[in-house]
C-alpha cells in the first residue's frame, strides 16, 4: 500500500497520477488553493467508497471499469450522510476532472462517468443591500472598535469591497505598495489577483482611496511596501475571520439580515451598478468572472426589484379599481 501526499491511499500507479493531476490543476490550471483542496478531499471520498465497496485499493483499472450504477452509489451514499446538493454537484464535477484528464493523459477512458445526471442544485440569488443600508454601514464601521486605527481599517476595507467589488481574500492578500494613487482624474487603479491567479485591473474612485489614506495615517505598525495593506491588531495580516466577525457586529447594530456579509458588499457593487445602467460587460471585467453566465446572476436580482417596485407602485396590483360611472 502506497500513502498519497494528497491524503488517501490508492494503489501505486494511481497514486503517481493523483500526483501528476494535481501538479496539473495547481500549475497549469492555476486553480486556488481553496479549490485544490476541494477536489482533493472529494476524489479521496470517491476513492474511499471504492474500496469499502471492491474491498481492496483502488487502481487504475478499478476507476476505469467504475460502472453507472457505482457512480449513482457513491453518490446516493454522500446523498444519505447529509451531503447538500450543491456540495454532491461539487464532488461529481471534482471526479470528472479527474477522469476527464486521465483520459486526455491516455491513461485510461470511462464512458460511465460522462453519463451521470448531477445533483439539480438550486441556482442562489446574489442578495444585495439596499444603497443607503450601504452608506450607513460603511460609515458605522468606524464606530464599532475601540481603537480609532481598527475602525479606520474596518470602513478602509469594506469601502474597498463596496467601491470595487472585490472579494475578501483578493482585499486582504493586498500588500502595502499596492495601495491605490489617484491620478489626475480623481481615479485610483488597483491590480487585483482572482481565482485562478488571473490579474485585473480596477479602477479605484477618489473616496476609496481616502478612506485607505486615512487608515494608513494612524496604523500604528510598519507601513512598508512589503508589508500586507490590512493589517490585525497584532501587526499581521488581517484575517477574513476578523472581518467576518466586525461584518456580524455591524449588521447587529443596524438591524440588517444575516445575509449583509463582505462578500455581500460585491454583490451589492455589480447590483447598483446594473440598476444605474452599467453595462453587463463591463461588470463581468471589474468582478473578474471568467463566464458572462455568472455576471448574468445580477440581472436576476434586477428583476426582482423591478417586479417588487411594480407590485408596490401599480395601482392594479395595490387592488386599486376604479369604479365605472
Amino acid at each position: 500500500m502506497v500513502k498519497a501526499a494528497i491524503g488517501f491511499a490508492a494503489a501505486p500507479e494511481l497514486v503517481r497520477a493523483l500526483e501528476r493531476w494535481r501538479e496539473w490543476l495547481n500549475s497549469e490550471r492555476r486553480v486556488s488553493p481553496h479549490t485544490l483542496d476541494g477536489y482533493l478531499r472529494d476524489v479521496g471520498g470517491f476513492l474511499s467508497f471504492l474500496f469499502d465497496h471492491q474491498g481492496h485499493l483502488p487502481g487504475l483499472k478499478d476507476i476505469s471499469e467504475a460502472s453507472l450504477a457505482d457512480f449513482r452509489s457513491w453518490l446516493s451514499e454522500r446523498a444519505g450522510s447529509g451531503l447538500a446538493a450543491s456540495s454532491r454537484a461539487r464532488a461529481l464535477a471534482a471526479v470528472r476532472n479527474l477522469f476527464r484528464w486521465l483520459d486526455r493523459d491516455g491513461l485510461l477512458h470511462n464512458i460511465a462517468v460522462g453519463l451521470v445526471r448531477s445533483p439539480k442544485v438550486r441556482r442562489s440569488v446574489p442578495r444585495p443591500l439596499a444603497e443607503l443600508d450601504a452608506v450607513d454601514l460603511l460609515e458605522e464601521a468606524e464606530a464599532v472598535p475601540e481603537e480609532a486605527w481598527v475602525g479606520k481599517r474596518d470602513r478602509a476595507l469594506f469601502t474597498l469591497l463596496y467601491g470595487c467589488g472585490l472579494r475578501i481574500d483578493e482585499a486582504l492578500s493586498l500588500e502595502r505598495g499596492q495601495a491605490p494613487v489617484v491620478n489626475r482624474d480623481g481615479i485610483g487603479s488597483l491590480v487585483v489577483v482572482g481565482k485562478g491567479r488571473k490579474e485585473r485591473i480596477v479602477p479605484v474612485l477618489s473616496i476609496v482611496c481616502e478612506t485607505i489614506y486615512q487608515y494608513l495615517a494612524i496604523c500604528p505598525y510598519d507601513r512598508s511596501g512589503d508589508q500586507a495593506l490590512f493589517l490585525g491588531t497584532k501587526g499581521g495580516r488581517l484575517n477574513s475571520g476578523v472581518a467576518q466577525r466586525q461584518m456580524r457586529i455591524l449588521r447587529a447594530r443596524l438591524g440588517l439580515s444575516d445575509t449583509v456579509t463582505p462578500h455581500a458588499l460585491r454583490h451589492s457593487f455589480a447590483t447598483h451598478l446594473l440598476t444605474d445602467g452599467a453595462d453587463l460587460r463591463a461588470i463581468q471585467d471589474l468582478l473578474g468572472h471568467a463566464s458572462l453566465s455568472t455576471t448574468q446572476r445580477y440581472t436576476e436580482v434586477d428583476a426582482e426589484r423591478l417586479m417588487a417596485v411594480y407590485e408596490h407602485a401599480h395601482p392594479r396590483a395595490r387592488g386599486v379599481v376604479k369604479v365605472a360611472e
